[in-house]
């Protein structure tokens, strides 16, 4: 990702505001019980690249963190190096899970101040970090739970990543599995707590919501649940939010509240241009995804409509399939990929569609209630 360019920002969101223009994802860090392990996993199994790294060796005393990249997906993994501390307060509550959500932009002290002086928690003011590649201005703010914003201001940098960061070259053998960018990322809040970040990102970040869902919309015979999807205006960072709803049974969101003991990132969507290679690859290195019934697909087509690609391999896959007024996606999730039932990824790619998939909604969480039965939880 060439972080240093500039790109056009369109506004595509008419409703939000644009006091704090987002240029994209700059890099999402996961707190994790043992870095090096899960970075071998992202590496071998997921298809990241190798990038940089801090610790010891660099003069970092308090952590260890490998930083992983395929195409415009940046990965952080850090690990704590001594008992203790934030870190560890993180990770003995939450387990391995994201505590960054990092932010690129063209001012990093604009955006703490224009954050701030609209509500928002302040983790650390705006600071300048040097090396001999450049510089980097860096400022947080909170967010839901325990989860932070980092605002990241790179265009006077040239280094490999950050400054405090050496490149990374390790000899375990790699290969990209097609995955390019951050199509969106969920978050889970707790009861009521919703329209909370929602007013949050419109009101602190200048977001507008896109669309919302209520417990008719994403419901089961069990289980219900609301979510509202927020966007900055060009469209390349979107937020939803979701919420427990009222239903017979501990829905998806309370399970991931109980665990998680909070509020936080509880899935990424990961977009592909090609999902039936992606996945097909993804499944061959070991990744275990949620399964719909067979009869799924009996009926899909009547509901969508045509579609370009084949549906023996959507079928064989497990992948989704929905449609609205602008064109279609093709979307699939995993089992949880860390050992709570919290965090997983979907893959997603876009066929025109601007919607995250409500057709599926029934069919998909009805997966999920069966692996909450597997667990006990649900």
């Amino acid at each position: 990702m060439n972080q240093n360019a500039t790109p056009s920002l369109e506004k595509i969101v008419p409703d939000a505001e644009d006091f704090l223009p987002l240029l994209g994802t700059d890099y999402i860090e996961l707190y994790c019980g043992n870095a090096k392990q899960s970075a071998h996993y992202y590496m071998t199994a997921w298809g990241y690249q190798p990038i940089a790294y801090s610790g010891l060796e660099t003069g970092n005393q308090e952590s260890v963190s490998y930083v992983l990249r395929q195409d415009k997906i940046t990965l952080v993994l850090t690990s704590p190096l001594q008992a203790g501390g934030p870190i560890n307060d993180h990770i003995n509550r939450h387990g391995d899970g994201v505590k960054t959500v990092a932010l690129w932009v063209d001012d990093a002290t604009k955006s703490w101040a224009e954050t701030t002086q609209r509500g928002a928690v302040s983790v650390f003011e705006p600071d300048t970090r040097e090396d001999g590649d450049g510089k980097v201005v860096l400022s947080a703010i909170e967010t839901y739970g325990d989860t932070v914003h980092v605002f990241v201001e790179r265009k006077d940098y040239n280094g490999v990543f950050l400054p405090g960061y050496h490149a990374w070259n390790p000899t375990i053998p790699f290969e990209s599995v097609g995955l390019e960018f951050v199509d969106h990322m969920v978050g889970n809040v707790g009861w009521g707590e919703m329209n909370t970040w929602v007013d949050f990102y419109a009101r602190v970040m200048g977001f507008a919501q896109l669309i919302s869902f209520d417990d008719k919309d994403i419901s089961t015979e069990y289980t219900a649940l609301m979510s509202k999807v927020m966007s900055n205006g060009n469209g390349r960072i979107k937020f939803p939010i979701n919420e427990p709803a009222e239903g017979r049974k501990k829905s998806q969101i309370e399970e991931y509240i109980d665990f998680y003991e909070g509020a936080g990132v509880q899935h990424i969507a990961l977009a592909t241009s090609n999902i039936i290679e992606t996945v097909t690859e993804l499944q061959r290195r070991g990744i275990e995804f949620l399964r719909v019934p067979n009869a799924y697909y009996d009926t899909v087509l009547s509901r969508v409509g045509e579609i370009d690609e084949d549906l023996e391999p959507l079928r064989n896959l497990g992948i989704l399939i929905d449609r609205d007024e602008e064109g279609y996606l093709l979307q699939i999730f995993t089992k949880p990929v860390v050992d709570r039932p919290t965090m997983f990824f979907e893959i997603i790619q876009r066929k025109g569609a601007k919607s995250f998939g409500k057709g599926n909604f029934k069919a998909l969480f009805e997966a999920i209630e069966r692996e909450q039965e597997s667990r006990g939880t649900l």
